[in-house]
């Protein structure tokens, strides 16, 4: 049976849209994440989310703007540019047309996650729709909002399996004037003492990154900004702790790249502590590696065929693995082995979407 495609475009149609299905629903947005996590089981219907799009409103004083979430972030950031404003998101599937609700859905990130962090701390408000039609609202555009659940980070990764996204309020942060990136050539090994240098220094990193085929050789890419005026004197006091270090702007697209994986890879995402990020990757039979050797979130491109294995050596060391691309045709587990935390996942889902209702088979096999 084909599940039925919905395309609502506001929120009354979405909530319509639920409450008039009375089967399974799938999340659908800009599809750049549809083979993340676990393969979505048999549906009714199909929830396509780009029609929820555009600024609902943007406040720059307070530097905050509500979105609706089938917006691509690309065409917000181009929105928002001529206030020299920008979400500090750089996840490489934007480039592509990811989201703002499928971002926080998959709960994906970029490089400058080290200085700004995961859609979990630019999420200030939400507006979502459960299993039951019930719209449900938190937070708003006051950066502290301490009142009630902060449904935002519940949803953070959640890959559409609790509640339908609707609208989405975001802190902002000014563009800046400029960004430098120096990159230098080193293992991963001395990538790891090099970043703790940069860290423990007052260089104020936006992303710390290395990236290579094997542990063995590769390229660290530490990246600024801030402004124009300062840039050369941040870039010469940053020299001396990276020796050889040379210009690296160009070498983010070649990270994305990584990130993205090509056809027939297997692509996990790795989060670990930073002090073992180096040891697990090591322990990996990867083809391509990218490390956040500040944040501990890596990316791996494996053969299908040491997915398993892999997810198993990252429970090890009590990190978490998901699985961020699917080989055509291959079968390969989507997460590793459950979480310590697993009775209280599916406490929160029996909570919000106890019929099992909305993204079936995207934790399994947890739940």
């Amino acid at each position: 049976m084909t599940a039925s495609m919905l395309h609502p475009t506001d929120l009354k149609e979405l909530r319509d849209a639920v409450l008039d299905s009375s089967g399974t629903l799938g999340i659908a947005g800009a599809g750049t994440a549809a083979d993340w996590a676990g393969p979505l089981g048999p549906v009714d219907a199909v929830l396509d989310t780009t029609g929820l799009a555009g600024i609902v409103v943007h406040n720059p004083g307070d530097m905050t703007v509500a979105v609706r979430a089938g917006t691509p972030l690309r065409q917000l950031q181009e929105e928002l540019a001529p206030h020299h404003q920008r979400v500090s998101l750089d996840a490489a599937r934007v480039a592509e047309g990811a989201t703002v609700g499928g971002l926080v859905a998959t709960g994906d990130a970029g490089p400058c996650g080290l200085a700004f962090g995961s859609m979990r701390d630019l999420v200030i408000g939400v507006t979502l729709v459960l299993a039951d039609g019930t719209v449900a609202r938190s937070g708003g555009h006051v950066i502290k909002n301490v009142a009630g659940y902060d449904l935002a980070k519940l949803l953070h990764g959640s890959y559409g399996t609790l509640a339908v996204i609707a609208e989405v309020v975001l802190r902002l942060h000014p563009v800046p004037e400029r960004e430098a990136t120096l990159a230098v050539s080193c293992s991963l090994t001395e990538a790891a003492e090099l970043a703790r240098a940069v860290l423990a220094g007052p260089h104020e990193a936006v992303a710390l990154e290395w990236l290579g085929t094997t542990p063995d050789a590769g390229t660290l890419l530490v990246r600024l900004n801030g402004t124009a005026a300062a840039m050369d004197a941040r870039l010469d006091r940053l020299r001396p702790v990276l020796p050889g270090a040379v210009d690296g702007d160009d070498r983010w697209a070649e990270h994305a790249a990584i990130v993205r994986g090509g056809p027939g890879d297997a692509v996990l995402r790795i989060g670990v502590r930073p002090s073992k990020l180096p040891g697990v990757l090591t322990a990996l039979p990867a083809r391509a590696i990218t490390a956040g050797l500040g944040t501990g979130i890596a990316t791996v491109v494996l053969d299908a065929q040491d997915v398993a294995a892999a997810h198993e050596t990252v429970a090890a060391a009590g990190g978490t693995s998901v699985l961020r691309r699917r080989p055509a045709g291959a079968s390969v587990p989507a997460w590793g082995p459950p979480p310590s935390a697993l009775k209280v996942l599916r406490a929160v889902k029996q909570s919000l979407d106890p019929a099992g209702r909305l993204g079936p088979g995207r934790f399994d096999p947890w739940m």
